[in-house]
This record gives structure tokens, C-alpha cells and sequence, in this order.
């Protein structure tokens, strides 16, 4: 039995070395005392003001928005930082996927031109790391982001893939577990990846056709754990899968839309982001779509603010990056998007809105949101939660070989 693809692009919820920025060592040895004295060095891409423009590349409905006055859509965390800082903000929905948008800038950061982009946000795995080993990414300066170092969490500080974060900022992490339509499902959950690909749900299953989330949840399924896979695990995942779907699993693989799926009722279950499902809901979806980390294995991801090299206005990109750690404007974001913040402590200010919002179903929402935890995570859902394998740029090659079949 062959698996159906999905051919849709559209997200309709929602969602890593090195330009070093060092200063040069100017002038002959006849000058150095005159050079140490006046302690002279070149301008490097953080030196000097901000100028007054960022060009931010973000997935869709990834942030927060209303309409004004005049029907028009805007976002009120962008406005604020406007009005507070003077730089005004190019923000545009143009990531589908974090390797289909590499691909679009690719060949200007191999070329070391301006992008077009000075922040886009890259999730943790092939492509951030891709990026860092080709010196494709902008070393960050330590010094100009203080909210980050008070406000950030312990899961946006050092990861494992960006040590000392380096290269890149959290904007949202998130969760990749399982959503499912319970009028499918009479009501039961789909709790664990061992019921998700039992065939025993009435109806297909979706899975993405990704090169990052699929071939690790296939793995959490087959009983590996992704954080310590070799290559020769990936390729028993891969024909695991192949032998679940052969022996008449039925599965759709999707790019980003398989929410409209699983409200319709195309797919009875399927991977899912965490968010994507909470938003879903508050967006008035007409089923309850259910979402729930699988007893047996989930996956936890980061989608990271980068700035790629070549970017034309840096300190204005890293003045925007530090200034979303305010808890006031991570709350601000964190009320539309729903996903984990990497600012803690801006669920504080969620319960403070919620206690003034005169709507009652808006405020009961606030405070379930203030109460999720899939948006604070609680320090024991990391048991149930695994990172992406650690591949190497060596061995991209292979990792894609091994899932081919199955990446669209």
C-alpha cells in the first residue's frame, strides 16, 4: 500500500557557524604603540546606532494581531517596539519551511550579500545547523541583550545546538505529539504512537513529510530515541515504517495542512504541534480538536531568531530580538501564538490581563493559557519530551537517504 501526500503548502495555524563580528588589528608593527594607545579598531556589524529599518522573515500567524480601525491587520508587539524605540518593522509571513526558505536566501549568504531578511526565525535541527557550519549566521553580541539574560528561560539558555546561545535566540518552542478528533475517536484519546500506528483507528493517520519531525517521531515509535540514534537506527526506522504501511497502515503525510484534515474528518488522528491545536480551538474551530504528548515519546523543538550574514541592519535586529523578552511583550505574543515562551515570567502579566478583560469567555481563556502546560511547561513534562537527533552536516546525506520515500 502506498501512503497519500498532501501537496498544500499552507500553514493555517500557527508555527542554526560563524560571521564573527571581530575587530581588525590595524597598521604596521612601527605603529602598534601608537594603535594601542588610541586603541583603534574597525567597526564591527554591532558598532554604532541602530538605523532605523529591521526586515523580519517569520511563519505565518506566528505572532500577535488585530485589526484597527480601519479593518487593516496589525501586530501591537511590532507597533510597541516601534513607538519605543523608533525602528520601524518590515515583518513578513514568508517561511513555509525552514529548508524551502534556506533555500531561497542560500545562494546570498554563500555569496556573503544581503538576504533581504536581518531576523528570520529557523527551527533547531538540519537546516539551523547547516547554517552555522557554512558561516552563514551572525555571532551575536552578549552585551546587548539584557532581557534575554534576565527574562530567558532555562530552556532558551545554552542549548545543546547553540551553546552560550551564539547564534540564535528562542522565539517559541514548542511540542510534537499527537492531535486527534475526538468525534472520530467516539470520545477515547489517542494517547500514546503505539495506538497512533496500531492501524486500529478508525480511519486514516497523518504524518508530516518533513526532513526533521516525521523521522523522529518514527523513531520514538519504533522505540529509539532520537538524541542517541545512529544512522543505522534511522534506517530501521524508515523500513519499520514502510513495513507498518505495507501491512495496510493507512496514512496521508502533509506539509503544514493537516489541520484542515483533522477538522474535516479526512484524518481521524495525526502529528500535530502543540500550538497549532490550541489555537485551532480559540480560533472557534467547529470540532474540539484534542491534542495530548504521547505516553511513550514526544518531541521538543525551538524556533530560534537568527540573523543571517549579509544582513543590512544588525543592531537594529538585535534591539528587536532582546526587546520580545520583556514579559509585557512576551505576553503580548503568547496570548495569540500559544506556544511554549521562552519568557517564563510573562505568565504574570497573562494573569494580570485576565483579570481585567471584562469579557468573560476571553478572560477564562487568559487564564487557562496563563495555566497550560504547553505554553509553561512544567519541569516534569521533559521526561515524556526527547530533542532531534544530533546530525551532523556530514551526515545529512544519509539521514535524508534513509527517509527518502517519505519526504516530500
Amino acid at each position: 500500500m502506498e501512503p497519500t501526500f498532501d501537496p498544500g503548502w499552507t500553514r493555517p495555524v500557527s508555527r542554526r557557524t560563524f560571521l564573527r563580528g571581530t575587530s581588525a588589528v590595524l597598521g604596521a608593527a612601527a605603529l602598534a604603540p601608537i594603535l594601542a594607545a588610541c586603541a583603534d579598531k574597525a567597526a564591527g556589524p554591532f558598532d554604532g546606532p541602530a538605523s532605523g529599518r529591521v526586515d523580519f522573515a517569520n511563519w505565518p500567524l506566528y505572532i500577535d494581531r488585530k485589526r484597527d480601525a480601519d479593518g487593516q491587520v496589525v501586530r501591537p508587539s511590532m507597533q510597541r517596539f516601534t513607538k519605543d524605540t523608533g525602528i520601524e518593522v518590515n515583518y513578513r509571513e514568508v517561511i513555509p519551511d525552514a529548508e524551502v526558505f534556506y533555500q531561497q536566501i542560500r545562494p546570498y549568504l554563500a555569496a556573503g550579500r544581503p538576504s533581504g531578511w536581518d531576523i528570520a526565525v529557523i527551527t533547531n535541527g538540519i537546516t539551523l545547523t547547516k547554517m552555522m557550519g557554512l558561516n552563514q549566521l551572525m555571532q551575536l553580541p552578549a552585551d546587548m541583550r539584557p532581557n534575554f539574560d534576565r527574562y530567558a528561560s532555562d530552556l532558551a539558555k545554552d542549548p545543546d545546538y547553540d551553546p552560550g546561545n551564539q547564534y540564535s535566540m528562542p522565539w517559541q518552542s514548542g511540542v510534537t505529539g499527537i492531535g486527534w478528533n475526538p468525534d472520530l475517536t467516539g470520545g477515547h484519546p489517542v494517547s500514546s504512537l503505539e495506538q497512533l500506528f496500531s492501524g486500529e483507528l478508525p480511519g486514516k493517520i497523518g504524518l508530516f513529510s518533513d526532513n526533521v519531525d516525521m523521522p523522529n517521531i518514527v523513531m520514538l515509535a519504533a522505540g529509539i530515541e532520537p538524541e542517541h540514534s545512529t544512522e543505522s537506527d534511522w534506517k530501521h526506522a524508515a523500513d519499520w515504517l514502510r513495513t507498518k504501511i505495507d501491512r495496510g497502515l493507512r496514512v496521508t503525510f502533509f506539509k503544514q495542512n493537516y489541520i484542515n484534515a483533522l477538522s474535516s474528518g479526512d484524518v481521524v488522528a495525526s502529528i500535530a504541534w502543540s500550538g497549532d491545536i490550541y489555537q485551532e480551538n480559540a480560533l472557534g474551530a467547529p470540532k474540539g480538536l484534542q491534542f495530548s504528548t504521547p505516553s511513550d515519546g514526544g518531541l521538543i523543538w525551538t524556533d530560534n531568531m537568527v540573523i543571517p550574514v549579509g544582513a543590512e541592519h544588525p543592531v537594529d535586529a538585535i534591539t528587536l530580538m532582546d526587546y520580545v523578552y520583556q514579559p509585557q511583550v512576551a505576553a503580548e505574543i503568547t496570548e495569540w501564538v500559544a506556544y511554549i515562551t521562552p519568557c517564563p515570567s510573562c505568565r504574570d502579566q497573562i494573569l494580570a490581563d485576565a483579570s481585567t478583560v471584562p469579557n468573560e469567555a476571553t478572560k477564562r481563556a487568559l487564564t487557562a493559557l496563563a495555566n497550560s502546560p504547553l505554553v509553561f511547561l512544567p519541569p516534569e513534562a521533559s521526561k515524556e519530551l526527547h530533542t532531534y537527533a544530533p546530525i551532523t552536516p556530514e551526515q545529512i546525506p544519509a539521514w535524508t537517504d534513509a527517509f527518502r520515500r517519505y519526504i516530500a
